[in-house]
Parts: C-alpha cells; structure tokens; sequence
C-alpha cells in the first residue's frame, strides 16, 4: 500500500495516541508527532466519534496528507474514513502557485455532489401516485454500474459539455438559466481542458450524461419533515410538509477514468525523479508543473461533465413530474442548489490564493462571500446538502461566516461509513433491508439485493450526531431535516 515511512505507528493507525483535543468539537495530530509533517492536521469530532475511529486508518492518512509539498492547511469533517489516499472527509490547501495538486484529495468520482429539487408540493398532495412518479423517473433516469442511457453525444458535443458545464446542456433545451445561477460555480468549473481527457475516457462518457451509476449514488423523494431556521428555509424555498427530490452522483465512468489516467502519470513521474511519499497513493505533482497542470485541465473537465449529468437528471425529473402530475406541477419544480464534495479549486482564503481540495467535503460559504452565491443565498449564506442513507434524515445546512480559518470555508458531505461495503454485505441481508424499509413505508427501486446491502442506514454514521458536530463547530447551521419516502439506486 505504501512506501517511505508509511510503517511508523503513527495516530489513527489502531489507535489513537498523540491526539490532543483543542476544544469541544476540535482535535490536533501536532506536527510534532512525525518529523515529515508539514503541518498539523485537525479533525473535526467529538469524543464519540474518535473512539469510533480507533480500527479505522483514516487519522493515519490525514497525518500522511500534511506530508505533501505546499500543504498549508489539512483538516478533516466528521464523516471523515478511510479512503483513497486521502481519507474521505477531508479539506486540503496548497499554496498556489506551487503548491502540489493530488487526484486522492478529488477521488475518482471527480465532481460527485448533491443536488436538491423542491417539488411546490406537499406530499398530502401527492398520495397514491408516489409510486407511479417514482416508476417515471425510474424509467428515465437509467441506474447501474456502466449503464449508459438515451443520450450519445457526438464528439464535439461532448467537447462543449466537457468545457462549458451544466450551461452546455442548459443550451440544449434540457433546464433553465436559473438552474445555473443554482448551482456552485454556475455549474462550470474554469480552466477545463477537453483535450486532457483521453480517448477511453472520452468513451466512457459518451451516452452517461443523465444517469445515476451505483454504489452509494440515488435519487431519493423526500419531504421536509422539520425546519429549524425559518429565515434560511424560506430563503431557499424549503417549506415543512413540501416535497423535494434530491440527487446524488457525479462524474460516472469519465470522471473515474481521468483520475486512472493521471493517477499513473503522476506516478511514472515520481518514479523517473526518483521521489518518495508517505504512501503511493498520494501521487501529487506541483500544480504549475507539466502534470499538475494537465491534472488540474482533465479533472474540471470531467467536474463539468458532472454538473451536466445532474443537470439532464433534473430535467429527466421535471419530465416525470408533468407526466405523472401534469405540466403545471412540472414547471413549478425548482432547483435550490447543487454543491460539488469531490473537486479541486483554487480560492482565496485571508488574503492567500490556495488550491483547496475537498474529497468528501462540501464548500460551505458564509454571506461574507455574497458575490459567489446566488442572490437568495447572498444574506443566509450558501446551502449545503448532508444526504443520509435509506431510511434516514438528510440535511439542509446554510454556510457560516466562522467556517473559513480552520476549515477553508467547508462542511461535510454525509454521514460518513463505518462499515465497509464487503462488511456490510457480510452481515445484512438486502431482502431484509428491502422489507424494512417497507415497513418504515419507504419505497425502494433497486434491482439488486447486494447493492441495497452495501449501502444500508447501518453502514454509515448517525446523520444527525455529524450534523450537530457540524453545528457545534460553527462551519454550517442546520435549516431543515428532510426525511425519505422513496429511493432509486443502480
């Protein structure tokens, strides 16, 4: 798995020593704990969560992360587990312009993120046609590992969704100008090189845009259950009793193949210098070098081929909505925002031009950065979305001016796993998964029992504990609590 000094005992590794707990929901490995650490790392957490991650090697990547050259700043949510490199869950700043870039601190699913619908209707409203409208966005929005859908683009198609984003497919009649002012960045991330991305890339994506995928992606329907903050719900449109549709994948196959691709670069280039890390997986390059810089191209591109899949998935559930319920209901679906949590960009932070990543990690800013937001965001500050897993709450969260010091203005993604998909599907039957859910009355279109298993409520970590660490810390404020009533996965 690694190299270098990747076999010292070092915290998180089986234990926990060399912690220090700075505050209430705020944790230090100093960088006196390894003589190749940069800086220190933070995880944000409270005592329940880090006896939790006693057998996880999360802490020991975090660690090796501050390892990196250029890094400044890395710090982990509480959702935070073992992962690619980088544990999921974490924030990661490089000082620009030398500061390294690392496909591990995107992951391959580059631009996985969340996007959120409200329907303009209570679910009294709905009824007995739940089932029918989840059976028309079923039957449009394909699911599964490699599945395509109706939707080939040609070549040069493919190049303006790789370089324009979300607003490529907006032009192609599939959304609305407003769905763009909705979305983080305007659904377009700058510097996108199409001719970064390799041909069997290129492949991959050509009939994915407007799919689900699978593992742990959905679609789910969902109703607001409770609001906590008034003024941020109605702000973002969110109303108790209203019906919202939230979606959750990312880039497919082309995301993951870009990540492949430059994951060997990288690394054929360490080995030909001769360089060592901490562990091969955090290959890096400088991002003003050759590589970084062709990383940097290819992984906006395929960000943008994400924006542009979510973007043909919301419109595929405007269509089923007018179907099912008729073309008034369709045009009052409304999106209240998209955020990325797998994605690199450069901000500026006090004063500093940073490349921050966030692999797990959703950009959560405060309304001191009004001028990137959307107009009904600029006041509250920016949503943020904290999905939970079949059968439990997700989250509505609103950025926070406090968050940017320590945490470059960022919140969590989800729960956060705590048992790993084998495990999981060692010790739950899907088909028992399956029928409680349908007890606890929510609908599940999902064809395969193993995939249901691997991403059962019990896998992953009580949404509402991470949330109110989240909370606690001062990095985003809870709006609203939506509760599941039917999900969709490959």
């Amino acid at each position: 798995m690694s190299d270098g000094v990747a076999a010292r005992p070092v915290p998180g590794r089986r234990e926990i020593a060399g912690l220090v707990e700075r505050g209430p929901t705020l944790w230090e490995i100093p960088s006196s704990t390894r003589p190749d650490m940069r800086v220190p790392a933070y995880l944000i957490a409270d005592r329940g969560l880090i006896r939790g991650l006693r057998d996880d090697l999360a802490l020991w990547q975090l660690a090796n992360v501050t390892t990196l050259p250029g890094m400044i700043g890395v710090v982990a949510m509480p959702d935070v587990h073992q992962g690619y490199g980088f544990p999921v869950g974490t924030v990661a700043a490089s000082a620009l312009p030398d500061g390294v870039i690392s496909p591990g601190g995107v992951g391959y699913d580059i631009n996985c993120g969340v996007r959120l619908l409200t329907l303009g209707l209570a679910a009294s409203e709905l009824g007995a046609a739940r089932e029918q409208l989840m059976s028309a966005i079923a039957r449009t929005v394909p699911t599964g590992t490699g599945r395509g859908g109706p939707l080939r683009l040609d070549r040069t198609a493919l190049q303006r969704v790789l370089g324009s984003g979300a607003a490529a497919v907006v032009a192609m009649g599939l959304g609305r100008d407003d769905d763009l002012r909705h979305t983080e960045s305007g659904g377009q991330l700058a510097g996108a090189d199409p001719a970064g991305v390799s041909e069997r890339a290129l492949l991959r994506g050509t009939d994915q845009l407007g799919t689900l995928g699978a593992g742990n992606h959905f679609l789910e329907l969902q109703v607001v259950e409770r609001i906590v903050d008034a003024g941020a719900a109605t702000a973002f449109g969110l109303r108790e009793g209203e019906l919202c549709i939230l979606i959750h994948t990312g880039s497919r196959g082309l995301g993951h193949q870009v990540c492949t691709d430059h994951v060997r670069i990288m690394e054929q280039r360490r080995i030909s210098r001769g360089e060592r890390l901490v562990d091969r997986q955090l290959a890096c390059a400088p991002a003003d070098s050759p590589e970084g810089a062709a990383y940097l191209g290819a992984m906006a591109a395929a960000a943008n081929f994400a924006w542009a899949n979510r973007q043909v998935i919301a419109h595929r559930v405007r269509s089923a909505v007018a179907s099912v319920l008729g073309p008034a209901h369709g045009a009052q679906v409304r999106q209240v925002y998209d955020v990325a949590h797998n994605i690199a960009k450069p901000e500026t932070h006090d004063g500093r031009r940073l490349l921050v990543h966030r692999k797990g990690a959703t950009r959560a800013f405060g309304p001191a950065r009004a001028d990137e937001l959307p107009a009904d965001h600029a006041v509250t500050g920016q949503a943020v979305f904290v999905p939970g897993s079949m059968g439990t709450a997700s989250w509505v969260l609103r950025g926070r001016d406090t968050a940017p010091g320590l945490a470059f203005a960022s919140a969590c993604h989800g729960a956060g796993r705590q048992m790993s998909r084998t495990e999981s599907k060692r010790r739950i039957a899907g088909d028992a998964l399956r029928s409680e859910l349908s007890r606890r009355d929510v609908l599940v279109l999902c064809r395969s029992d193993a995939e249901l298993a691997e991403e059962a409520p019990s896998a992953y970590r009580d949404v509402d504990a991470v949330v109110a660490i989240v909370d606690r810390a001062g990095l985003a404020s809870r709006v609203a609590r939506l509760v599941p009533l039917a999900v969709l996965k490959g």
